[in-house]
């Protein structure tokens, strides 16, 4: 009897670990595929982003640096015409003047902190009157100088969190989406972050505000689905920028962990209305895809590793010449 129960069990196990790996090679296959199909199309079809998203502006916040700026110089690059959103006003005069005399297109700069939150969005709405919007990139974030526990944050720097990758994400779309719905084109571009996938500790205030991002994204493209409009949330790995300029661990462009952000945005953009939640990519969707393999347990035991070594890192002291 017991020899038999356990042949039963035997074969259960086996069914089982057959039907996971074959769902984990055809989820592998599937997502090279899309990413193959991609990469070839872009480079054989050029595509009109103003006809097909039926507006001749792009918005992009947080546009002085990193995944911002170049989201602006490659949708300048496309013959979008580009709106500057950022704190600082110089870095946007700067930036303005770059784009337009490589790519001659028309511009325009709000200057805005948005860990401010509410009261900025009077100006930016009045700002964006009479621009047609066909694209609105959503990238402005905060990280923070370091990782630290909960308990260790200030409140200002809770609200400085809230306010600028939660509050501008919602605020933002809630001024551009009525007349993208009224011409039933437009598309809505979400950066949120590799450390949504799960809770991560040293980081917690940050990550629980990119899975926001996640979902609110996902939600609102379900809500629209029908109305032509575009909603995509991406979800980078570690991009040397000053977000991430904390670590030496993410300040050289081009290693395997680290694309440059021309890579990540030349690919992001190749994904926009093919993928509604995409890493960008291939190594940062590869990485995204073997963390999914593991529980949230032994993510959070790599994330908290990780915090112990940059913490470590930032502790040395530095040399002087």
């Amino acid at each position: 009897m017991f020899e038999g129960n356990g042949c039963c069990v035997l074969w259960v196990c086996t069914v089982v670990g057959v039907l996971y790996v074959t769902k984990w090679t055809l989820s592998l296959l599937l997502g090279l595929f899309t990413y193959l199909r991609m990469a070839v199309g872009s480079r054989l079809w050029k595509r009109n982003l103003v006809a097909e998203y039926g507006g001749k502006w792009a918005v992009i916040t947080g546009s002085t640096d990193g995944i911002g700026k170049e989201y602006a110089r490659q949708l300048a690059q496309k013959g979008m015409n580009i709106v500057l959103i950022s704190r600082t006003l110089e870095k946007l005069k700067k930036v303005e003047e770059e784009i337009k005399k490589e790519f001659g297109v028309e511009t325009h700069i709000i200057a805005a902190d948005f860990s401010n939150g509410r009261p900025i969005y009077e100006g930016i709405a009045n700002g964006l009157k009479g621009k047609d919007i066909g694209i609105l990139v959503n990238n402005v974030g905060y990280l923070g100088p370091k990782l630290f526990k909960f308990n260790d944050m200030t409140e200002e720097e809770i609200w400085r969190y809230v306010n600028v990758n939660v509050v501008s994400v919602v605020a933002m779309t809630k001024i551009v989406l009525p007349q993208m719905l009224a011409r039933k084109r437009g598309a809505i571009i979400n950066i949120s972050s590799f450390i949504a996938m799960c809770p991560i500790p040293f980081s917690a205030v940050y990550s629980a505000t990119k899975i926001f991002v996640t979902y609110f994204s996902r939600a609102v493209e379900f809500e629209y689905r029908d109305s032509g409009i575009t909603v995509q949330a991406i979800q980078p790995g570690a991009v040397p920028t000053n977000l991430t300029s904390f670590s030496k661990l993410f300040r050289k462009p081009g290693a395997f962990m680290t694309p440059s952000a021309r890579t990540v945005v030349t690919a992001a953009l190749r994904s926009l209305g093919h993928l509604k939640v995409t890493a960008g990519t291939w190594d940062h969707v590869l990485q995204t895809f073997l963390l999914n393999q593991l529980s949230d347990g032994m993510v959070m035991r790599i994330f908290n590793k990780l915090a112990e070594f940059i913490g470590k890192e930032n502790a040395e002291p530095k040399k002087t010449s």
